[in-house]
């Protein structure tokens, strides 16, 4: 069955060998498309192919199905916290037990779900900042840890840790965390004054070290720029590093009361200038590496106002993607005056 490229989807198979315009061998008979060997077609000028008419088995869990469970899930972990939050407040400690009630059914089967910038997407939502960030960093500390090669255990124990970095903000003023405008200096330091309420609350709730330790850390950063401690690389927690990276992904792409989100791939694009100095490199590096390719197949809104689909990663400039609007192809990485705006769902 001949078809154009642009109607080609992952999963179809190539019948025959497939060559450039120049002759060049571009895809063997026989290879199973993904987006790469799509992009890969698109890149050597390739208009149409031959693919195998293949009748494929159903899925056994629909799409919308697998969005439903994921939103469920978050409902849960969400209103979860909040109720963790207001026991730390009420009591100074709150009930491990609830914490592993909660979080253990949805962070055991996000291996499943491979696709992590549609479930940041689905969170991009007006439920409580505090409460939100916390299900967003605990989720991203677990894919971290997974993809620097964590155990199953040791991942729970890291995503659990980043769900709870931010108990200690319920010993903050609401007026300060609720406040929209500039900080003062003043109010900036009762702020920082959460890690170590955190690190209070934790040690008063779980005999588990490394937890409390996370929420002190969380805002240390490698060249001694951070807080509370001011301490440096040789003195941070490993688990403490992974949060510290979900921590700033997830704030600086969620809206606040005093700042604006950002788009996803620029954040992306900051976090990895981070990695010089204040950020552990390497495990920003597995970060990007593993978030790239989720944007594929993403419609996006460009700063011209056209709305377009990625189609694939220029490997030269990571951040600046290669972009298809009706027929046409739009690179990035050279027309440097136009930026994504905003990432949609597919």
């Amino acid at each position: 069955m001949r078809v154009h490229v642009m109607d080609l989807k992952p999963g179809d198979h190539l019948r025959m060998d497939t060559f450039s315009a120049r002759g060049l061998h571009v895809l063997p008979k026989g290879s199973r498309l993904q987006m790469a060997e799509i992009a890969k077609l698109i890149q050597h000028g390739v208009d149409y192919v031959d693919i195998e008419a293949v009748q494929e088995e159903p899925a056994p869990s629909t799409r919308t199905s697998i969005i439903k469970s994921a939103v469920s899930s978050f409902d849960v972990m969400i209103d979860g916290f909040e109720s963790i939050y207001m026991e730390a407040l009420s009591k100074g400690s709150f009930n491990q037990s609830m914490v592993d009630d909660i979080l253990q059914p949805t962070l055991s089967t996000l291996d499943k779900h491979k696709d992590v910038v549609s479930l940041l997407l689905l969170l991009d939502r007006e439920d409580d900042y505090t409460y939100n960030h916390s299900l967003q960093v605990g989720m991203l500390s677990y894919y971290i840890a997974s993809w620097i090669g964590y155990s199953k255990t040791e991942c729970y124990e890291i995503g659990r840790a980043g769900y709870l970095i931010d108990i200690g903000k319920c010993r903050i003023s609401p007026a300060i965390l609720n406040k929209p405008g500039k900080l003062t200096a003043a109010e900036f330091d009762e702020i920082k004054l959460h890690t170590i309420y955190g690190y209070e609350i934790i040690k008063n709730s779980m005999d588990d070290p490394y937890t409390a330790l996370v929420a002190l850390q969380h805002h240390e950063r490698e060249d001694g720029s951070g807080y509370p401690h001011q301490i440096t690389k040789a003195d941070i927690h490993p688990y403490a590093e992974i949060a510290a990276i979900a921590d700033i992904y997830s704030a600086m792409t969620t809206h606040r009361v005093y700042q604006s989100k950002q788009e996803l791939i620029s954040v992306l694009r900051e976090i990895n200038s981070l990695s010089f100095g204040k950020l552990n490199g390497k495990t920003v590096q597995a970060f990007i590496h593993h978030l790239m390719p989720n944007f594929i197949s993403k419609r996006v809104l460009l700063s011209t106002g056209d709305l377009g689909v990625i189609i694939m990663n220029n490997p030269l400039d990571v951040f600046r993607p290669l972009v298809q609007i009706d027929g046409k192809f739009v690179d990035l990485s050279r027309e440097r005056k136009i930026a994504v705006v905003e990432i949609y769902m597919e």
